[in-house]
């Protein structure tokens, strides 16, 4: 009898959907920590909790059962041990553990917050991190309690004009995306306003985003800059910008992060929002996505609808990167013999157990036969004409001309082939050339393709059901 009871206790504890109303107050709480370390430990360091305005996410869907992200975060109630919110993640600091600095043992300090509903009683927040097989163990945990007077309260500061792209609805209901701009100064207003429309409208020209719009509101905020752009180290030009995004993240001249993640959330906490998006006030080709984190895009680019969606789809979905010719920092990404979280990418250890196998016509083979060879002909040494490019200091107007010509030639050979319209397993993804596939030919995560795969596609229909319904 006394074992049934505590099988009994053990369902209800972590079985059930957690009831919002009698949970959680409404509002939002922001956990703000900074994750320090190296390749081989990592720490979690207090910063501080922080009370935000209402909670904009979903009041049904509080528990992730995505698997998306290398990281997870949990909400248990401290009494009964039930967990009560999750939600996968990735972040900065994820990545930067994979780089040379870290695995020679430097150690960085990088700001993290979580954002989750505000509980009624006391909570205990956990972080777990995926080990060498995949599976998330804890590697952080700590206690809160909402009413204790270490809760920064205070209100929000208004820094910016919060206005209206489009809504649908409540925000409880909907997706909210809300998007800042970064090197915009108070002249350029109108600037910000023009390319946010812009690219909204290209994202949701873009499908699934365009069959599915009426489950978003999209916010933007115009957040001023004392002078035009962002910093770009190699150019030597220095900017202190708002959001602090600058470009050569990890030492790669494209990638634009941003480090000064307390300042985005004070900015970004005067709007509902689920998922960010900071547009680069700048031409120069550049941009990031990282899960649950922000998407950066180049706004003055000829890339910039793009780079909007292409990052989007790492921010919003988790959807791995397909390509595997571009130069990255990245060493050992994903460990031999695992198999991605990444819903578009996988290993292949198991054909049977193919994460994407019920989308397979019967007769396709595993892996599928592609022509890498003469897409490699054409990849490889557009590369090298890239490097060169930039090695001159080539003006912006030279490397996207080489952006298009390196569309139609890669275009032309996935277009080629007996399997090119079929979902299969396509050997070369996420920065390797062999071990890993992705789930079609040609998609906008493998190359400046106009459209997600299905299987991202589905992959992104899913995170717009977790927040929507």
């Amino acid at each position: 009898m006394r074992m049934l009871l505590i099988l009994l206790t053990a369902v209800l504890a972590f079985g059930q959907t957690p009831d919002f109303e009698s949970s959680f107050t409404g509002q939002t709480l922001r956990w703000d920590y900074t994750h320090t370390g190296t390749a081989g430990e990592e720490h979690i360091g207090l910063d501080q909790v922080r009370l935000e305005g209402e909670w904009p996410g979903s009041r049904r869907q509080l528990i992730d059962d995505t698997n998306l992200g290398k990281y997870l975060f949990e909400v248990t109630d401290l009494a009964s041990g039930a967990l009560i919110y999750s939600r996968g993640f990735a972040s900065i600091y994820g990545e930067w553990e994979t780089i040379g600095e870290a695995r020679e043992g430097k150690w960085r300090s990088i700001h993290e917050s979580q954002r989750f509903p505000e509980p009624r009683k006391p909570v205990r927040l956990t972080l777990k991190k995926r080990d060498a097989a995949g599976r998330f163990q804890t590697f952080y945990s700590s206690e809160v309690d909402p009413a204790s007077r270490f809760v920064d309260r205070s209100n929000i500061a208004r820094r910016g004009r919060v206005w209206k792209v489009f809504e649908n609805g409540s925000p409880a209901e909907k997706v909210d995306l809300l998007v800042l701009g970064d090197g915009y100064r108070r002249n350029d207003r109108n600037a910000f306003r023009k390319d946010a429309r812009r690219l909204i409208k290209a994202l949701f020209d873009t499908e699934p985003f365009k069959s599915r719009k009426d489950d978003f509101n999209v916010w933007a905020i115009d957040v001023d800059a004392a002078e035009k752009g962002i910093s770009n180290p190699r150019a030597g030009v220095w900017r202190d910008s708002p959001l602090g995004v600058s470009y050569n993240s990890f030492d790669s001249d494209r990638y634009a992060l941003s480090y000064a993640n307390r300042a985005i959330r004070d900015i970004a906490a005067q709007a509902p929002y689920d998922a960010l998006i900071i547009l680069i006030n700048a031409e120069k080709y550049g941009g990031g996505g990282i899960l649950n984190l922000y998407t950066t895009a180049a706004a003055g680019s000829g890339e910039s609808a793009y780079l909007v969606i292409h990052e989007f789809g790492h921010s919003f979905a988790g959807l791995g990167d397909e390509y595997y010719s571009s130069d990255v920092a990245y060493e050992e990404f994903n460990p031999a013999g695992v198999e991605p979280w990444e819903p578009n990418v996988t290993a292949l250890l198991d054909p049977a157990q193919l994460k994407w196998r019920d989308l397979l016509a019967g007769d396709t083979p595993l892996p599928t036969p592609w022509d890498q060879e003469a897409y490699d002909s054409v990849s490889f040494p557009i590369q090298e004409r890239r490097r060169a490019l930039r090695a001159e200091g080539a003006e912006e107007e030279a490397l996207e001309a080489l952006f298009a010509e390196e569309r139609l030639l890669k275009n032309e050979i996935l277009q080629g082939g007996p399997y090119a319209d079929r979902v299969g397993a396509f050997e070369g993804a996420m920065y390797q050339g062999k071990g890993l596939y992705r789930p079609e030919a040609n998609c906008i995560m493998f190359t400046r393709h106009n459209e997600f795969c299905r299987v991202c596609a589905r992959a992104i229909e899913r995170v717009i059901d977790l927040y929507s319904e």
